[in-house]
């Protein structure tokens, strides 16, 4: 059979379409997730390839973003095949096209990577998910963007909200006081150059070349062009549900990714407020799962310390309905050995039908406590996980479902301090260990990954056995 090759294939009209057609030297399609971005920008990318000296970079910070399930190859393999690409994997990940142009992806995970296209001329770079680069990246590989095959140099870029980036401010213009993309501004070009590492702006070349005294060469176009999930027709007809899941984010993320909101940041009171968690007077009896997630600490209040990290055990569990319900939590701020006996006591007065979730620290004495936490509690069902990464997307779930309202909480001496907390999640001068607790217990419930059973729950044998869920 004939393979037939695509030989036209057009934008969607909107946003995606101004991406591709601006003639800026510079442009960022940014904002919301779901917008079209990613398959823009690999459009861009093919533009050319007719022209046999033409090729394309197009860069993620991390090698795997390239290689994900669903990531940045998978979708070009899904159009570049149809309009003659062929796939190369090996030494460096492109395609080749029947001209001889090529198009090829590559990561820029430290720094120092971009010394290696020292010498290298790219007509068109490609930045998938600026905002995850650095500014110096950037600016470093917009050096490396000439071009001898008669095609005049530029670069196009994508990337979601994010108001602690260093693209936050270099699309400042476009951006109102809200966060949100000023009306009409989508799409207008401005110019800059960049004079002592400073960024300086201007409404055109001239202006810049009379106020500094720039070569007339200097000076770049630039554009910022806004887009969200709505915009994406295909998208929406196609996964209809994706934007129900933007909708379950929480209230950050949820700014960012589906409003494409440039300035919300977390702060206290964004993730958990108490009036979202309803009260219960008594504890449900739906409960089919339950969880004590424990947060260790080990310092006793001093004059130098007075306040200390605190030991906090939290007792959550999944009903039946599909709510989460917190019932009890225990924080304690004392000794190694006053801890253990905690732990135990505690154990032994949940019951064996509770998990218990501990965290291990890395290296080996994390093991060696974890081990010996599990010999002190044989016979209960005990769990552990390295705990690892940014406290905000560790509690990004649970918040979610609290801001949802999904999650109960039981009425006990412990709400006020748990929920004062809570509300302060994010602001450094307060603790957050109870949050932690929180979002272990959530995670295990909803089978975290790194989980991992240390003892059955009628042996003493200590097993190791990675579980998914449970």
């Amino acid at each position: 059979m004939k393979k037939t090759v695509i030989t036209h294939i057009e934008p969607q009209p909107g946003p995606q379409k101004d991406f591709l057609s601006s003639l800026a030297d510079i442009v960022i399609y940014g904002g919301a997730a779901g917008a079209g971005k990613t398959y823009g920008l690999l459009l861009e990318a093919v533009r050319m390839t007719k022209n046999s000296g033409y090729g394309a970079v197009i860069f993620r910070r991390e090698s795997t973003q390239i290689t994900n399930e669903g990531g940045l190859w998978d979708t070009a393999m899904g159009l570049y095949p149809r309009i003659g690409g062929t796939p190369i994997k090996s030494p460096t990940m492109r395609f080749v096209f029947p001209a001889g142009s090529r198009v090829t992806f590559a990561h820029l995970n430290q720094e120092s990577d971009v010394l290696s296209w020292q010498g290298a001329q790219i007509p068109m770079i490609g930045f998938d998910e600026l905002t995850h680069f650095t500014q110096t990246q950037f600016f470093y590989m917009l050096s490396r963007n000439r071009s001898t095959c008669g095609v005049r140099p530029y670069i196009r870029a994508t990337c979601n909200a994010d108001a602690d980036s260093w693209v936050a401010s270099f699309i400042g213009w476009w951006i109102g006081d809200d966060g949100f993309p000023i009306p009409g501004r989508g799409g207008q070009v401005r110019w800059f150059v960049r004079i002592n590492d400073q960024t300086l702006w201007a409404d055109s070349a001239k202006e810049l070349v009379d106020q500094y005294g720039v070569g007339p060469e200097d000076p770049k176009s630039f554009t910022f062009i806004p887009g969200k999930l709505t915009d994406n027709k295909a998208l929406m007809k196609l996964d209809p549900g994706y934007m129900a899941n933007l909708k379950a984010l929480s209230f950050v993320e949820r700014s960012r990714l589906l409003d494409g909101n440039w300035k919300v940041r977390p702060a206290a009171g964004l993730y958990f407020n108490r009036s979202q968690a309803p009260i219960l007077e008594i504890v449900p009896s739906d409960v089919a799962m339950w969880v004590r997630s424990w947060d260790l600490a080990s310092t006793i209040p001093a004059e130098a310390n007075p306040n200390p990290d605190a030991t906090v055990g939290l007792k959550m569990g999944r009903r039946r309905n599909g709510r989460y319900v917190v019932v009890h939590v225990e924080r304690i701020q004392k000794a190694a050995h006053d801890v253990r006996d905690c732990v135990k006591n505690t154990a032994a007065q949940d019951g064996g039908n509770v998990k218990i979730v501990i965290p291990q620290d890395p290296g080996q004495a994390g093991k060696e406590q974890i081990a010996s936490y599990v010999l002190m509690l044989s016979g209960y069902n005990v769990k552990s996980f390295i705990q690892s990464g940014d406290k905000i997307v560790r509690a990004e779930p649970v918040a979610a479902q609290w801001q949802a309202g999904n999650i109960d909480v039981v009425r006990g001496p412990w709400n006020e301090s748990f929920f004062a907390e809570l509300e302060a999640f994010f602001d450094k001068r307060y603790k957050d260990d109870q949050v932690d607790a929180l979002s272990g217990a959530f995670n295990a419930i909803v089978g975290g990954s790194g989980i991992v059973e240390h003892i059955s729950a009628g042996g003493t044998r200590i097993t190791s056995s990675a579980m998914r869920n449970y």
